[in-house]
């Protein structure tokens, strides 16, 4: 069964706790990991690229020169994709490019996403993470204490916690994101997790 070391708010470490087989402790899927990573990039694109054709470009449609006889090449207008400032061919246009994943899909691909951290011994909890006050540099030196400091750090708690997050938020490298809100790609691209000891039950709960 796969486990956790886990620490106190201090940087102390205070033992280990074994992590759920059926979420962190299966065979991760690379190809549902991979649909899942893709749809997300996906979702995240604006799709505001535009550009104009050779029918929307402001040029007269007066031909440049005559057909024949010039010696130079047949040219029939000036908004021609093939002159500088002519229209675009195939011009991109504004365009919504997200789709849906199958909800048995995202499940898999988050059980996968937290087993590959588990099976690197990335994944490490903090028992009762709060904070009085908004410090960047206590949260900063318990990232240290707990070998998590320097690299790319996902912070997750069980719900909204305002002193957490504004202590990290100035921290680079460091992101947070709430239980119910994880997703594959935020996972995998973040080396360490620390999870909150109420964030993993949270999941736990859901994922089982």
């Amino acid at each position: 069964m796969p486990k956790a070391v886990v620490y106190d708010m201090s940087g102390s470490r205070t033992g280990e706790i074994e992590l759920s087989e059926a979420i962190f402790g299966i065979e991760p899927n690379r190809s549902v990991l991979h649909d899942a990573v893709k749809n997300y990039l996906a979702n995240q694109r604006q799709g505001t690229q535009s550009a104009l054709t050779k029918g929307e470009v402001s040029f007269t449609t007066r031909k440049p020169w005559r057909q024949k006889g010039t010696g130079r090449a047949r040219a029939g207008y000036y908004g021609s994709p093939v002159w500088t400032h002519g229209g675009v061919a195939f011009a991109p246009k504004p365009r919504d490019y997200s789709y849906r994943l199958n909800k048995k899909v995202k499940r898999l691909a988050l059980k996968s996403a937290l087993s590959a951290k588990a099976a690197e011994e990335e994944i490490i909890v903090i028992d009762n993470m709060k904070m009085d006050e908004i410090k960047t540099k206590t949260f900063n030196t318990l990232l240290g204490k707990i070998g998590a400091a320097g690299g790319s750090v996902l912070v997750v708690t069980a719900g909204e916690n305002d002193n957490v997050v504004k202590s990290a938020r100035n921290i680079a490298g460091v992101e947070t994101a709430m239980a119910s809100l994880l997703n594959p790609y935020i996972v995998l691209k973040n080396s360490k997790l620390v999870l909150a000891k109420d964030a993993l039950e949270k999941i736990e709960e859901v994922f089982a």
